[in-house]
């Protein structure tokens, strides 16, 4: 069987049928008018094309694309071996590739054992560990080169943090303590209301918030304000390649981008952890005087005399560890970032959920210690 033939005398376009293959034969110069070509039979499923004495050019090209393209899309096989290699090469590249079948999903995963499972997680935990008392050693040992002057810290860097770490904490600082001291007096005087005490709202308030709950909140505070922006800040140098290229240099990366972060974070936390005991203080006195009717006076002196040397010293040694526990695991987290932007927002999250935790464990740690010491 075959198709009517499209062409002028010098030109052929013609369908045949070829033990069930559809052949396109084509023969002549279409490079003059423009080209129609006739459409395929409907029910074959392997079409070839075959050229014979062929001059063409973009036109034919074209012609040819349009009529195969919803063919291929349609799964059909197309055989141009038979064109001119620069064509052939052409509606290649041009029509769309052979449709494959499915692949057969993959079985379903077994969840591994729970003691495999329980063994694997151990194992990570124990590698991370790992990294961070590695870490916590790099560390160290440039805080031994900067005490010898042989440091990669540069002092405008540290500057530049603790501009960042304490002048532009004041603010959250202040509204958080502010907030927490006015809890404390608020329910310390309640109970102290009902046995006609409120005169010792000023104790109460003044060793709470010094000794425990300014440190500790500003700590917090620190942790997702300071603390994921040394991760997101250093993860992203990660993923840019610019810690490869300061190691390329023989610049150490814990030396010149931790050391200054964790150092501010351990000048500031203990200043802003004060500031933020006064502020908490202060907010307590508003609410004894306003509230509950104490005097001015007699909360003031209850205050000074529940003021000793000995909380504020413990108070001010808890804010400057939970600090250094901010920037390691910012600084941490940021330098075992991958190279992705995901990898850094990982990064982040986990740096302030490390920190986090690791100042409730230290601050329970740190109570326990210096309650046993009799501090």
């Amino acid at each position: 069987m075959s198709a009517p033939d499209t062409g002028s005398a010098t030109r052929r376009a013609q369908w045949q049928d070829e033990d069930g293959t559809a052949v396109l034969r084509l023969v002549g110069d279409w490079r003059g008018a423009p080209v129609v070509l006739p459409a395929p039979p409907a029910g074959s499923q392997r079409l070839r094309l075959l050229a014979e004495d062929l001059a063409w050019n973009a036109r034919l090209a074209s012609a040819l694309w349009q009529l195969l393209q919803p063919l291929a899309a349609a799964s059909r096989e197309l055989e141009l071996d038979g064109l001119p290699p620069g064509l052939a090469r052409i509606l290649t590249l041009a029509l769309p590739a052979p449709q494959k079948a499915a692949a057969a999903p993959p079985p379903a995963a077994r969840r591994p054992h729970w003691v495999t499972e329980l063994g694997q997680r151990s194992h990570e935990a124990w590698d991370q560990a790992l990294a961070t008392l590695r870490f916590v050693g790099e560390l160290l040992l440039a805080l031994g080169a900067l005490v010898r002057g042989r440091s990669d810290m540069r002092a405008q860097d540290l500057a530049w943090q603790l501009d960042q770490c304490g002048p532009r904490s004041v603010p959250i600082v202040s509204l958080v303590c502010a907030l927490v001291g006015l809890i404390v007096a608020y329910m310390g005087a309640v109970q102290l209301a009902r046995f006609g005490a409120q005169v010792f709202i000023a104790d109460l308030v003044t060793i709470g918030v010094v000794r425990e709950i300014a440190p500790l909140i500003t700590a917090v505070i620190l942790a997702g304000r300071v603390g994921a922006a040394f991760a997101a800040q250093i993860g992203s140098m990660v993923a840019a390649e610019e810690v490869d290229a300061l190691r390329t240099l023989g610049i150490a990366p814990v030396g010149h981008l931790a050391l200054p972060r964790v150092l501010a974070l351990a000048v500031t936390t203990p200043l802003l952890a004060a500031y933020g005991a006064v502020v908490a203080m202060l907010m307590g006195g508003l609410v004894a005087v306003a509230i509950f009717g104490v005097e001015p006076l007699a909360y003031l002196n209850n205050s000074l005399s529940a003021l000793t040397v000995e909380h504020v010293a413990i108070g001010l040694v808890k804010a400057t560890s939970y600090g250094v526990l901010v920037g390691i695991a910012g600084c941490r987290q940021g330098l075992a970032a991958g190279r992705s932007a995901q990898a850094v927002g990982t990064a982040t999250t986990k740096s302030v959920v490390q920190s986090i935790v690791w100042i409730v464990v230290a601050a329970s740690a740190l109570t326990v210690l210096f309650q046993r010491l009799g501090w």
